[in-house]
């Protein structure tokens, strides 16, 4: 009989959603900033430290809207790492901005805050630090270089909920931040995201841009007695019922943490003897980082066949999985960017790297196995 596959990701319910989907229906407050919204931005706020937080419909939005807010315009160049999705490109290049790709840290894969000086030039407006894996970037290097620099830090903590730098969260440590809950996330809404406001100068523009470019969330505060068309924008607001579902997981979000948490270091005790050997090599969480266990990643050794080991943890029904494909080497890369620099580990890393299944409900013998079928491939 064949075993039961292990699944990549099985998004996480907390139980409650459904409840609250169906008590925004109740209170007849189904579009966007209702009673569940504005719960979902005071839980950011008050555990974020940010100065305002305001629902997007993705980590991709909040990211259009921070290009908006920074007026980026033809030919502004932004510095960003190569290893990301692409989104964190994207919302930037729409505006006409040139992403600037740096080279990443051998250790975390983070954007490599001692290249970045180098790739500055008189176009440069902003750095955006990408936290991979919910593990902070060098957040005081790149905000000193930011501020000797005049230069804007939009942080791309996409995956960074619930984690911290040397007890700041992210995505509250530069001018303005992004989360995602898409139901890859630790906390979900299916699709959704958040933009936070750090520079309390922005907050204001950043609601007119948010609501199609108009003043309507001062009206409904009763601070003018008409909106109007303000400034740029377009509707970037989820419904209340995606809200809703999102308060169900804020509500939980600590413990989720906890449990993935749990499940990042049983695989990370279970495959140190296979780093011994030196048949892979673990994530690294340097000190001050508290990460959220978003997700457990190996690199295999240089020269290993990734697209064997994917293949053959198919065939013993585990599903894992690659990412990313660096952006400096796509098409729309190479027509929309520059790079500083040939990013060696950029490449080198990103052909190494294989994602573990991961998820709230994986059971210690599954994580077993998975180890036990990377070992029995890698030392084959």
């Amino acid at each position: 009989m064949a075993p039961d596959l292990v699944p990549f990701n099985l998004p996480y319910s907390t139980g409650k959603e459904l409840a609250y989907v169906a008590e925004a229906h109740r209170l007849r407050h189904l579009s966007g900033d209702g009673a569940f919204t504005r719960r979902c931005h005071r839980w950011i706020e008050q555990h974020t430290g940010c100065a305002k937080a305001l629902l997007t419909h993705s980590c991709s939005s909040a990211l259009d809207m921070a290009a908006l807010l920074l007026d980026i315009s033809d030919g502004d160049e932004i510095i960003m790492p190569s290893f990301t999705f692409v989104s964190t490109a994207n919302a930037f290049v729409l505006r006409g901005g040139v992403p600037v790709f740096v080279d990443i840290r051998e250790d975390t894969l983070n954007l490599d805050e001692k290249l970045i000086e180098a790739a500055i030039t008189p176009r440069t407006r902003a750095i955006v630090p990408v936290h991979y894996a919910g593990v902070s970037c060098e957040m005081d290097t790149i905000m000193a270089i930011a501020k000797r620099h005049h230069l804007a830090v939009v942080e791309d903590a996409a995956q960074g909920v619930t984690a911290s730098y040397k007890g700041r969260a992210l995505g509250a440590i530069g001018d303005l931040g992004s989360f995602s809950f898409h139901e890859t996330k630790n906390v979900i809404s299916g699709e959704g995201g958040a933009l936070l406001v750090n520079d309390p100068a922005l907050a204001q523009r950043a609601e007119i841009i948010r609501e199609k470019g108009t003043d309507r969330a001062r009206f409904f505060r009763g601070e003018v007695d008409k909106y109007t068309w303000q400034d740029i924008g377009s509707s970037f607001l989820p419904s209340d019922i995606n809200a809703a579902f999102l308060w169900a997981q804020l509500e939980e979000a600590e413990r989720i943490k906890r449990e993935r948490i749990v499940l990042w270091q049983r695989y990370h005790d279970r495959l140190e003897a296979l780093e011994r050997r030196e048949r892979l090599r673990r994530p690294v969480v340097p000190d001050g980082c508290d990460h959220n266990g978003h997700l457990y990643y190996v690199l295999l050794r240089n020269g290993t066949d990734r697209a064997m080991v994917l293949r053959k943890l198919k065939e013993r029904a585990i599903n894992a999985v690659f990412h990313y494909v660096p952006l400096h080497s796509s098409p729309a890369g190479r027509r929309f960017a520059r790079t500083q620099g040939e990013l060696p580990l950029t490449v080198s890393l990103s052909e190494q790297l294989i994602r573990l299944p991961m998820w709230i409900g994986l059971s210690e013998d599954q994580q077993q196995r998975v180890c036990d079928a990377l070992g029995a491939i890698l030392e084959a």
